[in-house]
């Protein structure tokens, strides 16, 4: 990766990310007459393109579906059972709030997160899928609705260039909401507007900003919808040098701190251990399924342990 690349993520690079994606080696989607085949399956079982296991033949079964040679060495009558293939769409919230430009190691996370968000929309539009996104960073919030067209892809991942700059700098084509809480849970409740029943959905941001609210709105989501929470976090969030002065950028100029210092220390622990707790909290009662992608990590990477047949993540 460019060094300018370790900061802020353009267009091109974005565009770029078609090859990770490709890395990935995702199974494509079987075709079917409606040529609707998506990053998820039906649970509904019947005659369709993929095949999903061998049970034992109850009435009402069509005959066409036996199994004759389990038939033949089990002794008795077996059908095949299918999962129905379907298009789901694709919904991708994206943080590049305020926390976000930062980062020990690797790049930053807002940058993470970007790269994220465009190499599950390319994964989900070569697999058939609506894309779409919900872009915000604590002053603006874009909305693109799914569409499964490769220039929507291309407006959400402009979007995603835009957005990662100062609030109001530049405003992306779609619709624009200036708000001073464009935060994650602002954009959970436009998802609820925006999410049709059964859409697919990734909500990666770094999660430091959770409220009481944030597992309501997360649970309420994922009622209807299959959600996935992508953290990104960076290693000195999670656990301070044991020695040493260091500074982090702030609203007001760099604000320096002794890791040295045992009362910091502990006091810094004891946040990381609340705010970890919560998060731990808020994953489980809202039913997210929830992985880590650290800011040292290559997101393609990361993304090959966590993608399953149909881009599902495990």
């Amino acid at each position: 990766m460019p060094a300018s690349h370790a900061t802020h993520i353009d267009l091109p690079a974005l565009i770029r990310l078609q090859a990770d994606a490709r890395a990935l080696k995702l199974p494509a989607a079987r075709p079917v007459r409606s040529q609707q085949a998506g990053l998820q399956r039906s649970p509904r079982r019947g005659r369709g393109m993929a095949f999903a296991e061998v049970r034992q033949y109850q009435p009402g079964d069509d005959i066409r579906s036996i199994d004759w040679r389990v038939t033949a060495r089990r002794q008795s009558p077996h059908t095949k059972l299918y999962e129905e293939e379907r298009e789901r769409p694709v919904l991708l919230l994206c943080d590049l709030g305020p926390s976000l430009f930062f980062a020990s190691t690797g790049a930053y996370k807002q940058v993470r997160s970007a790269q994220l968000t465009g190499i599950l929309s390319w994964l989900a539009l070569w697999a058939g899928d609506q894309v779409g996104g919900i872009v915000f960073n604590g002053g603006d919030l874009t909305v693109q609705r799914p569409a499964r067209r490769k220039k929507s892809v291309l407006q959400l991942l402009d979007t995603l260039a835009k957005l990662q700059k100062a609030p109001g700098a530049e405003r992306a084509t779609q619709t624009t909401f200036a708000s001073p809480t464009a935060d994650l849970n602002t954009a959970l409740k436009e998802a609820r507007r925006v999410a049709h029943t059964g859409s697919r959905i990734f909500v990666i941001s770094d999660f430091l900003n959770i409220t009481a609210d944030s597992a309501q709105l997360l649970g309420a989501l994922a009622k209807h919808n299959s959600v996935s929470a992508l953290r990104v976090a960076d290693p000195l969030e999670l656990h301070l040098p044991d020695s040493g002065r260091f500074a982090v950028a702030g609203d007001e100029g760099p604000v320096w701190f002794d890791a040295g210092n045992p009362r910091f220390q502990q006091a810094w622990q004891d946040k990381v251990q609340h705010h970890e707790a919560a998060l731990a909290d808020c994953f489980r009662t809202s039913g997210v399924r929830p992985a880590t992608v650290m800011t040292g990590d290559e997101p393609a990477f990361v993304l090959q342990s966590l993608l399953g047949p149909r881009g599902r993540i495990g």
